[in-house]
Order: structure tokens, then sequence, then C-alpha cells
């Protein structure tokens, strides 16, 4: 079988930094918050070009912890889509806060700053927006709206891993910005793990308040907290995978090249490249009317496909009953039938991608 990703892939690629790595933090006897963790934080904030970078335990902590440094909970509005990981609107009902759910627009498949107004209430507090599938959501417009009502914004950069707007890296745009380091994603650890990033001094002391019981120093808490920590051999693999993360996603901009230039001609929607962005193709995500006929080829054919996303978050049985909104999201529910991830990662052979430009090749020869 062909993967979608594999993150074992990237780890046999850097096995021998990585595990001098892991063996340094196991020697150390040092396994949670300490010099790895530092100096990670340290690193990743000077590759976005942010003042402070807080390692936490997930991506969907990093969004929960970031809209706590902000200030938000109970009562609250947040802004930001239905088509994206259920991570992000977990995150936000985490606060105590409402997700009001907006569309994307079809192209980009990003947050429609268009659909901004209709949303906004006395109540919102804050903007989520995903830059989705490795490029950025329309900042220009989505900043000009959050700076105009007096909101946050904050940057989900969950799978945007070193993708620019404007010449700067994401993650660098908003007041606060989320990063998530599963193992699939463009920059992994080995499990768990993830970071907020601010250029504010005061989110920044609240965000490592907050990642443990609200200490300042030990055992003694200033303010209510959690436990949301990066742990050392996380964070000593993430330093090893960072100096080679521009270099993945050169790779995986070549692949996407390769299937782009594949499947000109065929009747699928390509991915779209934003102006004034880059795009690192965390997924390659094609559009097609008969997908559930092309993914389940694929599948015969030892080719693994998925769906990002199959069910909107307001069409889900755990928020169908209180975010619901069917029909008015008319292009997020159009790109639930019709998305599908083809086989995307730095490491993927040429042999194993011109299978699979065949398959899709071969797919719509026959239909």
């Amino acid at each position: 079988m062909i993967p979608c990703s594999t993150p074992l892939a990237q780890y046999l690629s850097h096995k021998p930094e990585i595990d001098l790595a892991v063996a340094r933090v196991l020697d150390s006897g040092w396994y949670i918050l300490g010099e790895e963790t530092r100096a990670f934080e340290a690193e990743f904030a000077q590759y976005i070009k942010c003042r402070f970078a807080t390692g936490v335990g997930s991506g969907t902590e990093a969004i929960h912890v970031a809209l706590k440094a902000c200030g938000i909970g109970a009562g609250d509005e947040v802004i930001t889509v239905s088509h994206t990981a259920v991570a992000t609107v977990a995150a936000i009902e985490l606060t105590g806060a409402v997700p009001v759910l907006v569309d994307v627009d079809p192209v980009t498949c990003t947050l429609d700053p268009r659909a901004l107004d209709e949303a906004l209430s006395s109540r919102t507090r804050a903007v989520v927006a995903v830059h989705l599938y490795g490029q950025a959501a329309d900042l220009e417009a989505i900043s000009a709206f959050t700076r105009k009502h007096g909101l946050r914004l904050i940057e989900d950069c969950a799978q945007c891993h070193g993708a620019e707007f404007e010449g700067r890296k994401l993650g660098s745009f908003g007041d606060i910005s989320c990063f998530s380091f599963y193992p699939t994603k463009n920059l992994g650890c080995l499990g768990d793990g993830g970071m907020v990033a601010t250029n504010d001094a005061d989110l920044a002391s609240q965000l490592k308040l907050l990642r443990e019981y609200g200490w300042a120093e030990r055992y003694v808490s200033h303010i209510p907290g959690w436990n949301s920590r990066l742990d050392e051999i996380q964070a000593a693999v993430l330093r090893v995978k960072l100096r080679h993360l521009d270099e993945s996603n050169q790779a995986r901009g070549r692949l996407a090249e390769a299937y782009d230039s594949s499947f000109a001609e065929l009747p699928l929607g390509l991915p779209a490249r934003r102006a004034g962005a880059s795009h690192v193709f965390h997924l390659y995500v094609v559009t097609s009317d008969q997908r559930d006929e092309l993914q389940q080829w694929l599948k015969e054919r030892g080719i693994g496909a998925l769906i990002h996303y199959p069910v909107p978050i307001h069409l889900q049985p755990a928020y169908v009953d209180r975010l619901s909104r069917p029909g008015k999201l008319q292009v997020t529910e159009k790109l639930a039938r019709t998305v599908l991830s083809l086989p995307m990662y730095p490491e993927l052979p040429s042999a194993d991608q011109d299978k699979v430009i065949e398959a899709v090749r071969d797919f719509f020869k026959a239909h």
C-alpha cells in the first residue's frame, strides 16, 4: 500500500540525528521543560521571526491556551471555519466560548472573509484563521476585519509549517499563532506536541503560566492553569527536523508540480496557489464529483487516498444540534463531498508517485 503519509519515512531519513538527540535527552535525566524545550522554542521563534514561542502538549492545546491567554472564555464567541480538523472547534469549546462557523472560499478552501460581517455579534472576541492544506488564509482581508472591530486574530498553523505570505512566515501575523507537531505534519515529532507563538510580551508571559498550572515559581499557582507541556524528547526530535524543514517543503513542492503537470488535462480540480503566498503542501488535495469512485479505484490498486474532511464540523454528531447551519455553508458542504488527498510526503519515491499518477489517469480513461 502506498500511504497518504508516513511519519516512519521521515524518521528513517534523519534516523542517525534523531537517535542521537533522543539518547542525549535520555542520558540527561531531565525529561520535561528543560534545555531541549527552551532551545527549540528559541530556534522556532527565530525561524518564523516571532519574539516568543511556548511549547505545549498538542496543537489542540496550543489553540486552547492561546485563546485563554487572550482572555477568551464563557459567553464569548470565536469565528472560525467548519472545513477544518475538529481540533480547531474543540479547542474553542475548551475555553467555554462558542464557535461561530463560517464558509470557506471555493478556490483556496480557507476562510472566506466575505462571510465575516454576517457572523459578527456583540459577543465576538476573536477570529481563528485556519491556514489549510499548506497555504495561507486571506490574511490581508481577515486582518483588516479584526483590526476594524478590535478582535484578536489567532492563526491556526497546524498545516503550514514554513509557508509564507508576502515574504513572511505564517505564524508571525496574528496576535498569536498555534502549531501542531503531530507526526504527520510538515514539522512533526514522534508523539503529540504543539507551539504557541506571539510578538506580545504580556501574552507570552500568560502562556508560560497557563501551560503549567499558573506557576511563576514551582508549586505556587498565580492564575488557574493546566498541564500542557512539550516534553524534552519531542523537543529534541523537533530541533533536528526543523533544520531540514525547508528542504522537506521543497521536496513536497516538487511532488506537487509533478502531480499538477500530470493531471492538467483531466477533469479534476487541482490545488490553487494564493497570490503572494507560498504553499508547502501538507496535503495535496484534488476535487472531483466522482470522489468516492476515485478513492475506491485507488484503494483497489494499493494507493491510500484520504478525505480531509469527510463531514463538516457543523454536521458531525457531536455538534449538529448546537452548531448546525445546514445549507448555509454551501462551499464547505460541497467540499466534503468532493475533496480527496493524494499521497504526499517528502520521501515519497518517484516510482510510487508514478503509480499514483497512472492510476488516477486510468480512472478517468475508464470513466
